[in-house]
Order: structure tokens, then sequence, then C-alpha cells
């Protein structure tokens, strides 16, 4: 039986799909494409309304040729409402999730029996709550590890459904976290990324992320490399920021910003100025040279007059990030500034579309900026990779060598456009 793993969202998400579908290759289910898939796992995501729709697009495709089986934050905030997209659909909530890494087993058994998939998905009573049982020892979507150390938050910005969705902040004890990575180590991984839903707010109540990273690099090899998901910039102190110069941490950050606006960041919750902000970047380039720096920012927020969205445009330019993520601001129902006045939409979307095209200009700047410099690549499908500096890369090998998945190599960048690195010999 064909079984297929579809995730919208996060890299938490896509942590914890690896993990579902490595629990189903080991109970000897082939995982493949969903178009091939006899069920399909919709791991969802509810950030903004274009998230929901087009979950609820995918699960009414897929169910027209396969069972499916909805999770994730989608499911946790609307589960009747995904329950009723298809007669071939099953719901397992948010905090349900990890029921799924024992789902194939049971599955398994249900088909030996002659029941059919249905059958044995409905069937299952299993259910699990704990948010740390994703730990996956292969990875079918990634060559690089996932290793989930983080879930919930425990702020309540102004516009995010994460926290209804995952609740408050929970840590994994930090001994278990070195244990598994050293696990990963030794099952020949190069490159683990951190993930959580708010990565910074880790132990926040205890010594933070910060030294949770100390203890990684003193416990594994010189040939281990690690990557942070996404740095909330509320918890990121000078601890932290201290780890960054150690080389096994990849010069490639991504700051969720919002708007560089004080005034706007204070009306939709966030906990931390602009100020706060340059100074992280600050650190991170004097940690690294020219990192590539990531941002999400949201579009015509509550409180966003020109003035304010001109702030945010000027300070975005002079900082000069390799690539923003924009967002139109989508009105969240249940959320502190739903229902508070905000720019209209033609407003909202005329701003998105000028940060695009900043993004995409600085994304360009960027990419010229690295010709001619020397590199380490990760070699994932084919003849592709990820520089440390996380640009997407063709290798060029030398004449007979052909690149393993999962290994790193050293080369130079020698094309910009498409981006190439040549692998020394």
């Amino acid at each position: 039986m064909n079984v297929s793993v579809y995730t919208l969202g996060c890299r938490l998400n896509q942590a914890e799909s690896e993990a579902i579908a490595d629990s189903f290759s080991k109970a000897g289910f082939a995982v493949t494409a969903a178009d091939d898939a006899d069920l399909v796992i919709v791991n969802s995501c509810t950030v903004t309304t274009k998230a929901e729709q087009k979950a609820r697009r995918m699960i009414r495709l897929f169910s027209k040729h396969a069972e499916v089986i909805v999770t994730g934050c989608y499911a946790a905030v609307s589960p009747e409402e995904a329950a009723m997209l298809s007669d071939r659909v099953a719901v397992f909530s948010l905090k349900e999730k990890a029921s799924l890494l024992e789902l194939p087993r049971h599955l398994r058994a249900a088909l030996d029996s002659g029941c059919t998939l249905k059958e044995g998905i409905d069937s299952f009573r299993f259910r699990s709550t704990d948010p740390f049982a994703f730990d996956a020892s292969s990875f079918q979507y990634h060559s690089r590890a996932y290793l989930k150390i983080q879930d919930g938050c425990d702020n309540s910005c102004g516009y995010c459904r994460t926290t209804i969705a995952r609740g408050a902040s929970v840590s994994l004890d930090a001994g278990e976290v070195v244990r598994r990575a050293l696990k990963l180590e030794a099952e020949g991984f190069h490159e683990i990324m951190l993930t959580g839903v708010n990565l910074t707010m880790y132990d926040h109540d205890g010594e933070g992320l910060g030294a949770l990273v100390e203890k990684l690099l003193s416990a594994v090899g010189s040939g281990m490399r690690f990557r942070l998901s996404s740095m909330e910039p509320d918890h990121v102190d000078d601890r932290l920021l201290d780890t960054l110069s150690d080389s096994r941490m990849q010069p490639h950050f991504h700051i969720p910003i919002q708007s560089a606006s004080d005034r706007v960041l204070a009306a939709a919750g966030r906990r931390y100025s602009i100020d706060h902000v340059s100074y992280i970047i600050s650190r991170m380039r004097k940690a690294k040279d020219d990192p590539f720096i990531a941002c999400d920012v949201i579009a015509g927020l509550p409180e966003e007059g020109e003035a304010e969205f001109r702030e945010t445009y000027d300070f975005l330019s002079e900082n000069g990030f390799a690539a923003m993520h924009v967002f139109p601001y989508s009105p969240r129902p249940g959320t502190p500034l739903y229902g508070k006045p905000h720019p209209e939409e033609r407003v909202r979307d005329e701003r998105a579309a000028l940060l695009r095209e900043l993004s995409e200009r600085q994304s360009r700047e960027y990419l010229l900026r690295q010709m001619g410099k020397d590199v380490e690549i990760l070699a994932e499908s084919g003849n592709e990779g990820t520089t440390g500096n996380y640009l997407k890369a063709k290798l060029i090998m030398p004449a007979g060598r052909v690149p393993v998945s999962g290994m790193i190599y050293r080369g130079r960048i020698t094309s910009a456009d498409p981006v190439s690195v040549t692998v020394c010999g």
C-alpha cells in the first residue's frame, strides 16, 4: 500500500511529517507522491486564510482517489469543517498528531487480517499527546535531519492562531535533545535543523536556547552542522548570539520581524523593539561573513499607516535582507486583532507588492555578491544541493564523480543564474 504525507506550513510541520513518513516506511508501506497514494496524510496549517483554503482544496482533491487523514493546526481549530469535506476524511487533532506514529503498525495488522483501509483507520483507538514523540531516524523528503526541540508559544501575538492551535510553550529536555542529535550523527547525518513553534522560547524560564546550542556543539563532532529554523526576536539573547560564531552553525538565519514600526509591533502584541532587531542583525553579521538573513513581514497590519509602512520599507531596504517572506495581513477569528481597523485590501496588496519587488531585488544582489566565494554544500536529490548560506545550487562534480545525497562537499560558486557550485577535486 502506498502512503503520502502532504505538508503545509512551517518547518516544524515538515519535521513532524518526516517522523510520520518514517514510521510508515519502517512498517513496510511505500512512501510515494500523493497522486499515487492510497492514503494521504495532510499536515495542515492555519497561519493565513490562504493556508486554510489550500488545505481544503488539497483534501478534496486527494479524497477523490485516496483515504485522507487530516491533522495539524487547521485540524485543531476547524475539525468539524475538515471532517465535512469528504466521507473519506478522518481527522486527528493537533494534540493527537503523535498517534499517527503508531497507526502504521495497526494498519499493517488490520490489512493482513482482511480489513479495508478505511476499516483499519476507523478501528484505530490508540491516542498519544506527546509533542516530542516525533523522533525520525530517516527522512523521506529531506537530506538533512530535523530535530524538534520545542512546541507551543506563550506569546499571544494579535494576528496569530498558532497559540490557539498549539497551546503553551513546552521544551524537550536538554539531555534528550543531545541524545537524539548524537543518534542522528551516528546514523550518518551531517546537518541538523533545530525546529519548534517558537524556537527561541526553548526553556525560556531556564537557561534558554543558547545554553542548549552550547551543549550540542560540545557533544557532537566537527563534521556536524546545525541550523536554527527561525529566531523570534524577543528571546534572542547574547548567549545565543555568541554561539553563532562557531563554524558548525550555518550562516543562514530567519527572523520573523513582521513590521519595523514600533507602533505597529506594540499594537500586534510583539514583544520587542526594532532596535533589538537591529542589534540581532549586527551580531549575526559580526559572527558570519555576509550571512543569508531572511525575514517574515506582514503588510497591512492594524495601525500601519503610510508612515509606518515607510518605516518598514526603509528598514528592510537598509538592512539588505537576502529574502523576505511577505504576507498580506489576514484577520484570523479568535485573535486579539480580529475586527480591528486595518488598511483596506487594495492598499494592503499594493504594499505587499512593493515589499515583494524589494525582496526580489535584494535577493538578486545577494546572489551576485556570492560569486567566487568558497562554500560548503549539502548534496540533495540528483545533482542539486544547498549551501551553508542556504542557496539552492547545482553541483558541478569532478569528472567521474557523482554527488551522494546527504554528504557535504566543498566548492566555489561559479554561477549566480542558476546558482552553481564547482566542487573541489
